[in-house]
């Protein structure tokens, strides 16, 4: 058993049968960071005593036969927002260096309940704020595919860390892309679910106390190295948790095994505006193909009649009346500015509902690129020689957080350069295992998660 590469599933399996201790996995994932951590800077915070005592704890109980959780014994990573009793939660900002919360977020509470045993922090932007994993308290985070190249952000720690055999999963943030566009860069599968699908509460330190500012948008999900793990995950944290009173509660359902010559996909060309690399387009074009071929109804598909430049501007403006509202502000933003902001976005959602009423799901890209360079953020960022805005790299993605609609990264092969391509597969508000049960569908056609070659 190949440990540091194997699923979430497939780890919990063999322990719960005995052919492996937790102590065992959580070693052999402790010495996978000693071995790689150092050139790709993924994981930070590392707790290696308490998650030995933890994975010590989780063997004894198994060995009295006490009921299992779903991942007992099983360690995990999670990206450096989340509150963590005992354990710094500092998002790259250096104000929150020291700070350790006093209580696991309903999260994380999860998935501690579920058995799983919590062993480190994953890197992030400054603030959650970049599309690039750099902060000045723990540096840069490098790509295992090319460290010269960015792991994306601001959940690169983790999808760095997947792909590197340093983790079986982690749970990341997603307001403009920052799920999905690591996933793609590093080859992994992440979901945004539904807003409002998993619990924010705990889902930023709050030293004083502080309102939660950011209840719009952003998106608490699972990145993993298989459909079937981000399903799992999934179904651990997702649903109503007593603490965030925006939760929807919609019952949170298995993935479905799903034939693809039931489906209807939409093939979406670049979106009006948004620029891609000519190896997605090629990738998205050739998926497509071979879809039809396996019987599924495929078609070109426009995106609803929306200007989405506009809608990318307008959720950034959102986000930045929730930050403004977060602050003492001098005159309070006037209330009508917002009513009229969240007005614009229902006509938005709405439309894309109406899309999706003919389609099980659209496939499209993630981003305009893969991997690039490192670079200073709002550097131009070349695409097939063009130099394009560094401020559109998450275009794809974020048109699907101001619309609140379900999204997922799954990989699809490589560029010329040998670097990962990641699609997007969208879907109805609320139909997320239907959407993980599509991908399921597809993930033989795309050979799934690719080992990199230094690994």
């Amino acid at each position: 058993m190949d440990i540091v590469f194997s699923s979430t599933v497939d780890l919990a399996a063999a322990i719960a049968a005995r052919k492996i201790s937790a102590v065992e996995v959580l070693d052999a994932h402790l010495a996978q960071i000693d071995r790689h951590n150092g050139a790709v800077n993924a994981v930070i915070s590392l707790d290696r005593q308490g998650a030995r005592e933890r994975a010590k704890k989780a063997d004894a109980a198994l060995a009295r036969s006490e009921a299992l959780g779903p991942l007992h014994g099983v360690p995990f990573t999670l990206k450096d927002m989340h509150q963590t009793s005992g354990m710094k939660t500092t998002v790259g900002f250096p104000p929150f260096a020291d700070y350790v919360a006093r209580h696991d977020s309903p999260v994380v509470a999860r998935l501690k309940a579920a058995g799983g045993v919590l062993m480190a922090k994953t890197n992030v932007a400054t603030m959650l704020s970049d599309w690039q994993s750099n902060n000045p308290l723990f540096g840069r985070t490098g790509n295992p595919w090319d460290p010269q190249r960015t792991a994306g952000g601001s959940s690169g720690g983790a999808a760095a860390a997947l792909c590197a055999g340093m983790t079986p999963f982690d749970v990341g943030t997603d307001m403009q892309d920052s799920i999905r566009l690591p996933a793609a860069f590093c080859g992994v599968y992440g979901l945004k679910p539904t807003e409002h699908r998993v619990s924010l509460a705990g889902a930023f330190p709050d030293p004083g106390g502080a309102a939660r500012s950011v209840r719009l948008m952003s998106c608490l999900g699972p990145l993993a190295r298989s459909v079937e793990d981000l399903s799992l995950i999934y179904q651990i944290i997702a649903g109503p948790d007593g603490s965030d009173t925006d939760l929807a509660p919609v019952p949170v359902e298995a993935m479905p095994k799903l034939d693809l010559k039931t489906l209807r996909i939409a093939v979406a060309p670049p979106f009006p505006g948004f620029p891609v690399a000519g190896d997605i387009s090629a990738a998205l074009e050739s998926l497509a193909k071979q879809l039809q071929s396996a019987g599924a109804i495929v078609e070109e598909a426009k995106p609803p009649k929306l200007d989405l430049h506009d809608d990318l501007e307008q959720g950034g403006a959102l986000i930045g009346m929730m930050m403004e509202a977060a602050q003492p502000p001098e005159q309070p933003t006037p209330v009508s500015r917002w009513f009229e902001a969240l007005a614009r976005r229902d006509r938005s959602t709405l439309a894309w509902d109406r899309f999706f009423e003919s389609w099980d799901a659209l496939l499209c890209p993630v981003a305009m690129t893969t991997a690039f360079p490192h670079c200073e953020p709002g550097t131009p960022i070349k695409v097939d020689g063009k130099e394009q805005s560094y401020w559109l790299l998450p275009a794809y993605g974020a048109v699907f957080n101001y619309s609140g609609h379900p999204a997922l990264s799954l990989p699809c092969g490589q560029d010329s350069d040998g670097l990962p391509i990641g699609l997007q597969l969208v879907g109805k508000r609320w139909s997320e295992s239907r959407l993980l049960g599509i991908a399921a569908a597809i993930e033989p056609l795309t050979g799934g998660f690719r080992r990199p070659p230094a690994y």
